[in-house]
């Protein structure tokens, strides 16, 4: 059992970046200025505000991720706010908060959102036909499948 979410031509997308890859992360917003003009932005506090400074395109910020961003980025996500991620992090540096990073992709993963970690993949995902158009996500009823388990 699933149930049907409609994403809107208009998405809303959540651009995240720890410290090492926020250039990574300026760089492409840049190159796909255009495109993400014609969207919702969001973006934890450094990575946001950054990207609003540098390219004058809107992003409303939460707190930084160490602060809770991550998670602010969760429950929107939850609450149907936000139906789109791209999160340049670094696979190389332990995050002091960890914990809330995997928690943030669990939620991802939970509610079927579009998750872009790398520039491959932020770049496939935002010239697919499908960021032009709405889109049904199908959320697995996991509460109910946990219930049929007992």
């Amino acid at each position: 059992m699933s149930i049907k979410v409609r994403m809107g031509q208009q998405k809303k997308i959540a651009l995240v970046a720890h410290d090492k890859r926020k250039k990574d992360l300026l760089d492409w917003v840049k190159r796909n200025r255009e495109v993400l003009g014609t969207h919702f932005l969001f973006g934890t506090g450094t990575t946001g505000t950054m990207i609003s400074g540098e390219t004058n395109l809107p992003v409303a910020t939460f707190k930084s991720g160490p602060l809770g961003g991550d998670q602010q980025i969760g429950s929107r996500i939850i609450e149907g706010d936000i139906d789109f991620i791209v999160f340049f992090w670094d696979p190389l540096e332990a995050q002091p908060h960890d914990p809330d990073v995997k928690a943030l992709l669990r939620i991802a993963v939970l509610y079927d959102i579009p998750c872009a970690m790398n520039i491959a993949t932020a770049d496939f995902l935002f010239t697919s036909e499908l960021m032009k158009e709405e889109y049904e996500r199908e959320i697995i009823d996991y509460g109910n499948r946990i219930r049929r388990e007992f």
